[in-house]
C-alpha cells in the first residue's frame, strides 16, 4: 500500500487535496493517472482521482466485457497502462482426504482436499483477453481458510515495471509485465488465527516492498528490495494475526511504515525498522486498512470491541495512547472487514460488515446527519471506493449502491451484477473493474 501525493485538477475539493498532501508519500509518477496500481487505489485512500465511471449498470447494461477467471480468489485487480493483474488459486490433481484446520478456535473453515496452483494472471484492459497465466507455486495449502475467504485474497501491487504478488505461506513473487518470474521469497508457514487464512496485501514505496507477517507464531514486519528480493530488514512484532495492509507515510522528512495490530498501531522508520511511535486501543482480529490525510491517521476495528481512532502524526513519538495525539475516537459503527475511505474531507466507514454507512468530518469526527442504512445491500466484505464525488459500496450478492459524497450522502443508484462479489472494486478512467465469483467485469458507459 502506498499513500501518495496527487494534485487534483478539479477546483472543487482542492483545499482538501492540498491538505492530504501534507504527510503523504510522493512516490507515484505522472503515469499513475488513470491507473489503479495497488490495494485501495493510487492515493491509498480508496478514491480514484481523475476518474469518471458510470453510476448505473446491470449484468447486461454497460458491461463492456466480462472474462471467465480460473480458480477462486478475492484479491482486487490492479491496473497499469493496458494491463490488468489479478491473482487466483486453482485446485489441481486428484482429490485428497479432506483435512480441516487444527488451529484453536477453528470454525466455519474450508477443508483442504487438493493441491492448488497459485497463479498470477495478466489481462488486456481494453478487451479482457487473458494475456498470460503464470503458475508461481503448486502445493497443498497449509490451511483452507474461512468459508468467506480464499487462497488468493491478497491484492498484488505494481510500480509500472514489475508486479508483486503475495500468497502468504506460499511465497512472495516478482514478475515482469511479460510474466517472467524475476525473483521469489518463501518465509515459511503462516499459521493464522482460527485457521481463517491469509490476506494482507504487500505495500510498495521507492525500492522497498513491505510485507505484514502477523500470525499466531512469531510475527514480523518484513522489508525487501523490490528489484532483487534481498532482505533489507525484518522487525519482529509482539502481535497475533492481522489481515491489515501496511501503508507508508512521509512525515518530518522520515518515511514511516504504519501497521495495525491487535496490541498496537505502530509507525516504523522505513530506513531502519526502528519504532517511532505506537498507540493502543484497537480490537483483536484487525482487518481494515488505515488511511492518512491532512496529517492525520485513521484506524478502525470491530470484533470483541469497537474502536476508531484519529491520530495526529505531528509530534507522535513513543507511546501516544490516551494522549493529545489521539484527536478523536469513537466506539460505535466502526469497520471490521471493509476498510476506511477518505473523500473530500469526509471519512466513510461501514459498521462491522453490515449495510450501515457513516460519514464523519475527518478532522473533527463529527457526524451529520448520522448513519445511513443501505437497505438495498446485505453483508458487505468489499471496501468502499470513490470517484467523481460518488461512493461505491458493493455487497456479497454483487449489488453496488452508488451514494453521493458530501455532508449529506444520498442514494444515486442500485446496480445488481448477478454474481457474488467479495473483492473490492477498482476504478480507472471511465471504467469500473469488478471481480465476481467467476468473472472479471469491465463496466463502462455504452
Amino acid at each position: 500500500m502506498r499513500v501518495v501525493r496527487v494534485a487534483r485538477i478539479f477546483l472543487t475539493g482542492l483545499s482538501w487535496i492540498v491538505a492530504q498532501c501534507i504527510g503523504h508519500v510522493a512516490s507515484v509518477q505522472a503515469e499513475d493517472v488513470g491507473n489503479w496500481p495497488q490495494w485501495r487505489g493510487p492515493l491509498g485512500t480508496g478514491e480514484a482521482t481523475y476518474a469518471s465511471p458510470p453510476v448505473e449498470w446491470t449484468d447486461e447494461q454497460n458491461v463492456r466485457w466480462k472474462t471467465k477467471l480460473p480458480g477462486r480468489g478475492h484479491s482486487t485487480p490492479i491496473l497499469w497502462g493496458d494491463h490488468i493483474f489479478i491473482t487466483t488459486a486453482i485446485p489441481v490433481g486428484e482429490k485428497l482426504p479432506p483435512k480441516m484446520s487444527g488451529r484453536p478456535g477453528a470454525h466455519d473453515n474450508l477443508a483442504v482436499d487438493s493441491k492448488f496452483q497459485f497463479v498470477v494472471l495478466a489481462l488486456d484492459r481494453d478487451s479482457g483477453t487473458i494475456l498470460w497465466r503464470r503458475v508461481v507455486r503448486e502445493a497443498i495449502p497449509l490451511e483452507g481458510g474461512h468459508k468467506s475467504a480464499s487462497l488468493a485474497s491478497a491484492s498484488p501491487v505494481t510500480d509500472g515495471q514489475r508486479v508483486y504478488a503475495h500468497f502468504g505461506s506460499h511465497g512472495v513473487y516478482c514478475l515482469d509485465f511479460e510474466g517472467k518470474l524475476l525473483w521469489q521469497k518463501d518465509f515459511g508457514p503462516m499459521h493464522t488465527k482460527h485457521g481463517h487464512g491469509e490476506g494482507s496485501s504487500p505495500a510498495l514505496y521507492g525500492d522497498a516492498l513491505i510485507i505484514n507477517w502477523d500470525h499466531e507464531e512469531q510475527s514480523a514486519l518484513i522489508v525487501l528490495d523490490k528489484t532483487t528480493g534481498k532482505l533489507l530488514w525484518r522487525r519482529e512484532r509482539d502481535e497475533v494475526t492481522s489481515w491489515s495492509t501496511p501503508i507508508v507515510v512521509s512525515h518530518d522528512g522520515i518515511e514511516q511504515v504504519i501497521v495495525c495490530g491487535t496490541d498496537r498501531v505502530r509507525g516504523y522508520d522505513l530506513a531502519t525498522g526502528k519504532t517511532i511511535w505506537e498507540c493502543g486501543g484497537m480490537s483483536a482480529n484487525i482487518v481494515a486498512t488505515p488511511v492518512v490525510g491532512g496529517g492525520m491517521l485513521y484506524v478502525g476495528s470491530s470484533y470483541e470491541k469497537r474502536a476508531l481512532l484519529a491520530i495526529r502524526l505531528e509530534g507522535a513519538e513513543a507511546d501516544i495512547t490516551n494522549t493529545s495525539n489521539v484527536v478523536w475516537s469513537r466506539t460505535r459503527g466502526t469497520p471490521y472487514v471493509p476498510s476506511l475511505l477518505l473523500l473530500d474531507g469526509g471519512l466513510y466507514f461501514l459498521a462491522h460488515y453490515q449495510n450501515i454507512l457513516t460519514r464523519v468530518d475527518a478532522m473533527t469526527g463529527q457526524e451529520s446527519p448520522g448513519p445511513m442504512r443501505l437497505g438495498a445491500l446485505s453483508s458487505i466484505y468489499a471496501s468502499p471506493v470513490a470517484a467523481a464525488g460518488n461512493v461505491y459500496v458493493t455487497d456479497l450478492e454483487g449489488t453496488t449502491m452508488v451514494i453521493s459524497g458530501g455532508e449529506i450522502p444520498r442514494a444515486v443508484s442500485v446496480n445488481p451484477l448477478g454474481e457474488n462479489v467479495n473483492a473490492s472494486l477498482a476504478i480507472a478512467g471511465n471504467r469500473i473493474f469488478i471481480r465476481g465469483e467467476h468473472h472479471l467485469f469491465c463496466i463502462a458507459q455504452e
